[in-house]
């Protein structure tokens, strides 16, 4: 019986770790043109540092804009995957924010349902983002 727990367990942590690999490396190929921590677009650093004129702007866009094209397609048949790894995440993920919640004082625990909130808003509009064919609104 204990051994059985023990490979259940050994199971559910090889699939978080997997689903996080895989959610990062799919985020990765699948994002366009992510934002730095200086508050850019690689696309626009790579402008910025290249001195791009606006036509070779526009043709370099034209590049990238298929290159997401050709990435979405890469990945299309991992989604059904990735779509039940992010499952057993998120449930991993409930179960670890209500554990934190049992440590926290009242006070705290609402600020981490205040965090947590913030950052799945946050995910969602990534993710809406990435999912749309249009590439991202330039940087002011």
């Amino acid at each position: 019986m204990q051994r059985s727990k023990s490979y259940a367990l050994m199971f559910l942590i090889l699939a978080f770790v997997a689903g996080i690999a895989v959610g990062v490396t799919a985020d990765r190929a699948l994002s366009p043109d992510r934002h730095d921590r200086r508050g850019g677009s690689g696309l626009d650093r790579m402008s910025k540092e290249l001195s791009l004129s606006a036509t070779q702007r526009a043709q370099v866009d034209s590049i990238m804009t298929r290159r997401r094209a050709q990435m979405k397609e890469l990945f299309k048949p991992l989604h059904p995957q990735i779509d039940s790894l992010q499952k057993i995440a998120a449930t991993i993920s409930d179960s670890t924010h209500e554990q934190i919640k049992r440590v926290l004082t009242p006070e705290q625990g609402k600020k981490l349902d205040e965090m947590r909130e913030r950052g799945r808003r946050a995910a969602a509009e990534n993710k809406s983002h990435r999912d749309s064919d249009k590439p991202p609104p330039p940087n002011p």
